[in-house]
């Protein structure tokens, strides 16, 4: 697995790049299959290392097997040998992730070395990351069961009375309880005029009779996230509050219809937000249809307006789907499933139902 990986990056190497520094959790995670908070991997066209700490040599010794494995002792004198072992003159560097003083430290412990500081190694690693093979999926799947199964739950938790950051914590101890070995993001639930806030933080205020609940949590399983908003209403709705949520529905189905493989990703967002402007919103839906997702909740590529028409949907790329309308200081509604595309379609991984439920 993570040996084709490290192979497949390679491949992807400029010619005159002799190799790479990889230095981020995430990176380090897809390319070895250990998740450790710290570390380095150098990538070479003959050999790669993985330097870990004492920490993580016990297990990466027993699970690694792609990379030699070294324990970090003395990082300044060890990656050097390494470097001169295999007459390293060009290394790439993963300029998304690094900072400025983290490549001003390879620099100087490396002042032979002429590090690329441009962006092909990081879009060849995220080109990579975005088509996930069956174990990624296994993960994936895995922990949406986990999200589905904790909404599930819900419906016979949430009342009127409850506050956002109570419901939040419930929904949380769910998602642990059945399984997750994290949380893939921070979990908003917003309530009544706070619905109209996308990302809206929750907190004290309590939910009271006549709100639209929006709930956008997911659970991770294997370092592998899920990502699902549902919008419930409490004890009623209004015939606006309604027509908005079928809105919406309609808007979200629109856009799964159109996911096969070739189709832009702006064709994608196009079938949500054409609908939802015509039906005179224009201006409440102001964030992208979608996102992929996997080691990170928020990948490449999306569905959104700015998306260039050689974006295209790939087999294998798991999407979330999820248009909303956000009426601000009234309310706010957006319904989110994680879509895989397929070989000939796409396939709903979020299994939850999505019909207007009011507790």
């Amino acid at each position: 697995m993570s040996c084709n990986r490290l192979n497949a990056l390679i491949s992807m190497l400029p010619e005159e790049v002799d190799g790479a520094i990889i230095t981020s959790t995430v990176n380090r995670h897809y390319l070895t299959g250990l998740r450790s908070s710290a570390g380095v991997v150098l990538v070479t066209r003959q050999q790669c290392y993985a330097l870990l700490d004492f920490r993580y040599i016990e297990v990466a010794r027993r699970t690694i097997q792609n990379c030699e494995v070294i324990l970090q002792e003395k990082l300044d004198e060890q990656l050097p040998e390494l470097v001169k072992k295999h007459g390293l003159r060009r290394l790439a560097l993963e300029t998304t992730y690094q900072t400025i003083g983290e490549m001003n430290r390879y620099q100087k412990l490396l002042p032979e070395v002429e590090l690329l500081t441009d962006d092909r190694m990081d879009k060849a690693i995220l080109r990579l990351r975005s088509i996930k093979d069956q174990e990624e999926l296994g993960h994936i799947r895995d922990a949406q069961a986990i999200t589905d199964k904790a909404f599930g739950e819900m419906l016979g938790v949430i009342k009127a009375g409850m506050t956002e950051r109570q419901v939040a914590a419930e929904l949380e101890y769910r998602m642990k309880k059945n399984g997750a070995d994290d949380l893939a993001f921070h979990t908003i639930c917003v309530a009544g005029p706070n619905s109209s806030l996308p990302h809206g933080v929750p907190g004290d205020r309590p939910i009271q009779e006549g709100d639209f609940l929006t709930m956008d949590f997911g659970a991770a399983s294997a370092g592998y996230c899920s990502d699902m908003t549902r919008t419930v209403a409490i004890g009623r709705v209004t015939e606006e509050m309604e027509q908005v949520y079928q809105l919406v529905l309609k808007a979200q189905l629109a856009s799964i219809a159109k996911i096969a493989p070739g189709v832009p990703c702006f064709d994608v967002d196009a079938a949500s937000r054409d609908l939802i402007y015509g039906a005179g919103y224009e201006g409440c839906f102001g964030h992208g249809t979608g996102h992929s997702l996997g080691l990170e909740i928020h990948e490449e590529p999306r569905f959104s307006t700015t998306a260039k028409k050689d974006v295209v949907c790939q087999p294998g790329i798991v999407m979330s789907v999820e248009p909303g309308v956000y009426l601000p200081g009234r309310f706010g509604c957006r319904i989110e499933d994680i879509v895989l595309v397929t070989e000939d379609g796409c396939e709903v991984l979020t299994h939850s139902p999505k019909e207007l439920i009011v507790l």
